[in-house]
């Protein structure tokens, strides 16, 4: 079992900037590939940035690219997501999501390739 917390939402302005953070605890995290989701009111759940358990391969959606950076320190079981010029489209609950990878570079984009979520954290972004 991996429990995962998230943290680091809240309210800012369009144009500004947030680190989510997600604490990693019991397994070993650095065989687990991982990523950010988010699900907007009425949306279903999208997937923001991933990350392989080496950190050597990421992935981001198109709509974040060049404003969000995903990172993992597997020293000490966290993984970050820096927004970013955040817009309000970006409002939405943030989840970490964590499964174990095939290889070190290993990436994954579905939500139904995860196992381990977080409870979620809200970012709200106002125009």
């Amino acid at each position: 079992q991996v429990q995962l917390v998230e943290s680091g939402g809240g309210l800012v302005q369009a144009g500004d900037s947030l680190r989510l953070s997600c604490a990693a605890s019991g397994r070993t995290f650095s065989n687990y590939a991982m990523g950010w989701f988010r699900q907007a009111p009425g949306k279903g759940r999208e997937l923001v940035a991933a990350i392989s358990w080496s950190g050597s391969n990421t992935n981001y959606a198109d709509s974040v690219k060049g404003r969000f950076t995903i990172s993992r320190d597997n020293a000490k079981n966290t993984m970050c997501l820096q927004m970013n010029s955040l817009k309000p489209e970006d409002t939405a609950v943030y989840y970490c999501a964590a499964t174990r990878g095939f290889s070190s570079g290993s990436i994954y984009a579905t939500d139904r390739q995860y196992n381990y979520w977080g409870q979620g954290t809200q970012v709200t972004v106002s125009s």
